[in-house]
């Protein structure tokens, strides 16, 4: 995006310009205009930030905005913007779930689409920039007919095309932040931007109906794909981790307030049992970046059945969330914000002991300090909760 398209998104935002065909401003008149917005503070209104600034509420995002024909031909939809959106969206997800890629990687594209062309499939753009990604012809990106065919535009973001690298040939993408896994396929002269629509996109996809939680192979079904940090976050796979051996089962755990009943396949002594056994010179390089993987296996389930560590907290029982509280008792699950998208969780052993991969050695699985984490890793303590997997199996 250059100055032309960011005084073009302006205009457009306040209704003045629905077809870059119809303006009737130059080059001059736009910088005119918008000179002329930023004197009366419209475009950038005044006044300190407040919640509502954390969300992408700007043009488009109404249900029921209506657009003007874009000029489009190939892959245009018809009726309202949003309806217009959330089509193009199903059409990145179907490629997305084609090549085996996780949920995050749809959010990623959609992120992208939406600052790229307000996720419309636009048949115009900065020099010869097309499609829903503005991709451009001259820079092997395919023919503009092939651009503007939606799937083939949502195709070549993730796999890359003509010798530019789509999502899966950057190395640990599905482990970046959002709008830095989009940069790194579009190198925008903006890379802040991408971030700012995480919100709005994530809403989208649930009018859409489209699974931003689905797991999947971070490589896609492409060859010669980042292949070393494969699903790294999903817990399906087990990470490789061999199955576990079940111990007795169930059990009770208490908090000292409220008694719960375990319907996990090892009882928490089983699990502080296992997992100590497991540690320090006893542990096998198997565990890198697979946190939660190893908790669940530790209480003897083959997966956990959520993506994310930082995840697991929101889908236990919101009354077994213990924020913030430094006081867990031993077998509970400890969570830290790493200032990712994963996040960190551990299994707390008791004396401030506790069981986790990575803290010293990559990999590994060692007995720290609960501490360690926020001095080592500069993390923020969440809370714990109690050993319950909702989506375990």
């Amino acid at each position: 995006m250059d100055e032309k398209d960011i005084a073009r998104a302006a205009l457009q935002a306040t209704g003045i310009v629905k077809k870059v065909g119809a303006a009737k401003f130059g080059i001059v008149g736009v910088a005119v205009f918008v000179a002329g917005l930023l004197l009366m503070g419209l475009l950038f209104p005044a006044g300190k930030a407040s919640a509502a600034s954390c969300s992408d509420s700007g043009a488009g995002t109404d249900d029921t905005t209506p657009i003007s024909d874009t000029g489009g031909g190939q892959g245009q939809a018809s009726g309202s913007l949003r309806q217009k959106q959330i089509g193009f969206a199903k059409d990145i997800d179907a490629v997305a779930v084609k090549l085996k890629l996780p949920g995050r990687a749809t959010l990623i594209a959609l992120m992208t689409a939406m600052q790229e062309s307000t996720l419309q499939n636009l048949d115009h753009g900065d020099r010869d920039s097309v499609g829903l990604f503005q991709q451009r012809p001259s820079m092997k990106w395919g023919s503009k007919a092939q651009i503007m065919d939606p799937s083939y535009a949502a195709e070549s973001f993730f796999n890359g095309r003509g010798g530019n690298d789509g999502l899966v040939d950057i190395k640990s993408w599905q482990l970046k932040p959002l709008g830095e896994a989009a940069q790194a396929v579009q190198k925008s002269a903006h890379p802040e931007l991408y971030a700012g629509h995480e919100n709005a996109m994530r809403k989208l996809a649930k009018d859409a109906g489209l699974d931003l939680e689905r797991a999947g192979n971070a490589g896609g079904n492409q060859a010669g794909g980042d292949k070393a940090d494969d699903d790294v976050t999903s817990e399906n796979s087990n990470c490789g981790a061999s199955k576990p051996a079940p111990g007795g089962g169930g059990g009770k755990f208490t908090d000292g307030k409220q008694t719960y009943t375990l319907n996990n396949p090892r009882t928490v002594e089983e699990a502080i049992v296992w997992a100590r056994a497991h540690a320090g010179a006893n542990s096998t390089k198997e565990w890198e970046r697979a946190c939660l993987a190893y908790t669940a296996i530790v209480y003897g389930w083959s997966f956990s059945g959520v993506n994310y560590a930082i995840d697991h907290y929101k889908v236990v029982p919101r009354n077994m969330q213990h924020d913030k509280d430094r006081n867990p008792p031993p077998g509970a699950l400890m969570y830290w914000d790493t200032g990712h998208r994963a996040g960190h969780i551990a299994v707390y052993l008791g004396n401030n002991k506790v069981a986790s991969n990575d803290i010293l050695r990559p990999g590994y699985i060692d007995i720290v300090d609960a501490e360690l984490f926020e001095t080592k890793w500069n993390a923020t303590y969440i809370g714990w909760t109690p050993p319950v997997f909702p989506k375990a199996g």
